[in-house]
C-alpha cells in the first residue's frame, strides 16, 4: 500500500459515527451505482431493482486487553491509535473483536449491504431485510423501548456465518481510493 492510499486508510478509520458511515454509504452507491435515498429512512436506492438500501460498516479493531485505570492510562492511550489495533482480514482467527452492527430497522429498506473495514482491505455482505432475523444473534431491540431497531455482532463467534453465506466482495484500499480519485 503506498503512503497516500495509508494516509486515506488511515484517515477511514479515525472518522466518527456519521462521516464514517458517508464513506461506507458513498462507496456502496458507486460500486452498485445505487441512486439517492427516496426518503430519510433507509440510505440508498436501486432503482434497477426497485429497492430501498440500508448500508451499515463498522471498522475491525483489536479488542483491548486491558481497562484504563489511573495507572495505565498514558499506556492504553498510546497502543489505541490504528496502526496497533487495526486488525487484518488474515488476524480474523488471532485477535478478539467484535463489529456490532447497530440502528437495523428492517421494516425501512429490502437490502441490507454490511460489512467490515480490516486494516488491509474491505468485506462487504448483502443481505435481505427478510433474511436478517436468521442472522446469529440478532436482537430486534438495541435499547429498552425501541421495538423494531435492531442489531447484530460480527466477532469471532459468529464470522463463519457471515463469510460463508453472505459475502459478495472483498475491496482493497487501492481500488477504494481509485473509486474516488479525480483523473
Amino acid at each position: 500500500m503506498n503512503s497516500t492510499v495509508k494516509e486515506f486508510r488511515d484517515g477511514i478509520f479515525a472518522l466518527r459515527t456519521r462521516r464514517f458511515g458517508t464513506v461506507a454509504e458513498l462507496m456502496i452507491e458507486t460500486l452498485f451505482q445505487f441512486n439517492k435515498a427516496r426518503n430519510q429512512f433507509h440510505d440508498r436506492y436501486d432503482d434497477v431493482n426497485n429497492k430501498r438500501v440500508e448500508i451499515k460498516f463498522s471498522t475491525v479493531m483489536k479488542e483491548n486487553s486491558e481497562r484504563i485505570t489511573a495507572s495505565n492510562i498514558i499506556e492504553q492511550c498510546i497502543k489505541a491509535n490504528v496502526s496497533n489495533r487495526a486488525m487484518k482480514s488474515t488476524e480474523i482467527e488471532t485477535f478478539s473483536f467484535d463489529c456490532n452492527i447497530q440502528q437495523v430497522k428492517r421494516v425501512e429498506f429490502d437490502v441490507l449491504y454490511y460489512g467490515l473495514f480490516f486494516a488491509d482491505q474491505i468485506a462487504i455482505f448483502k443481505t435481505r431485510s427478510s433474511e436478517i432475523q436468521e442472522i446469529p444473534g440478532y436482537s430486534d431491540f438495541q435499547h429498552k423501548g425501541n421495538e423494531g431497531e435492531g442489531q447484530f455482532h460480527i466477532n469471532q463467534r459468529t464470522m463463519a456465518y457471515h463469510f460463508d453465506n453472505k459475502l459478495i466482495q472483498w475491496l482493497t484500499y487501492e481500488e477504494l481510493y481509485n473509486l474516488f480519485k479525480s483523473p
